[in-house]
């Protein structure tokens, strides 16, 4: 990495989760330039479809650009097709991407679709990995302790919020590149993507005090 991208990457705690008939998605909102905190309110969670969604770690103009290409190619797809893109058809999408033209970014492609719940970790190369939970960015360390011990098969949607929450939690209390806050989304194949409100994230976190 040069030094130009080493003076604007960012620390970043993004976690996916799968349960039993969706998965949630979280990220928290902490920008830095090396030690310094750059933005405090930074989004790092994207809507790129009803059924898919894209987390970023990395470089903040990398990122939002992958955001609106991938955002605009799963909408044309739909439209050709009549039907939505799957979770690994989005997955492979955005990998393909990678390997074309490098971005300094690791990603997480998370949704449902007539497979179930997927969550896909994609690498900076142009990796995709698939896996029922996973976590990217300078606190992942922390978060993978969480999920670790947390992480259950067959959870439902609730308990997979609070694990999320837990694990977002652990790294902004140890990764001093992660923090101010936090954004979760549920997908569902009924419901498709909702984002917490506020209150809802505030609710959560309460519970877990």
């Amino acid at each position: 990495m040069n030094a130009e991208a080493d003076a604007v990457k960012t620390g970043t705690s993004t976690v996916g989760i799968t349960f039993d008939g969706g998965v949630v998605v979280g990220a928290d909102h902490r920008a830095t330039m090396g030690h310094f905190i750059a933005n405090k309110s930074v989004k790092k969670l994207f809507k790129i479809s009803n059924n898919v969604a894209l987390t970023t770690a990395g470089l903040v103009g990398h990122a939002q650009s992958l955001s609106r290409t991938l955002a605009a190619e799963l909408r044309l797809y739909e439209l050709k097709r009549n039907t939505p893109m799957t979770v690994r058809g989005a997955a492979t999408l955005t990998a393909n991407i990678l390997v074309g033209r490098p971005h300094y970014v690791q990603l997480l492609i998370v949704g449902t679709d007539e497979d179930g719940p997927s969550v896909y970790s994609i690498d900076s190369a142009g990796g995709s990995i698939p896996d029922v939970y996973c976590a990217t960015g300078s606190g992942s360390p922390f978060m993978y302790g969480v999920l670790e011990d947390q992480y259950k098969d067959g959870m439902n949607e609730n308990q997979a919020l609070k694990v999320a929450a837990k694990a977002l939690l652990a790294s902004a209390q140890r990764d001093a590149a992660s923090g101010n806050g936090m954004d979760l989304a549920v997908i569902t194949k009924d419901k498709g993507y909702q984002q917490l409100t506020e209150k809802e994230v505030s609710d959560l976190l309460s519970k877990l005090r």
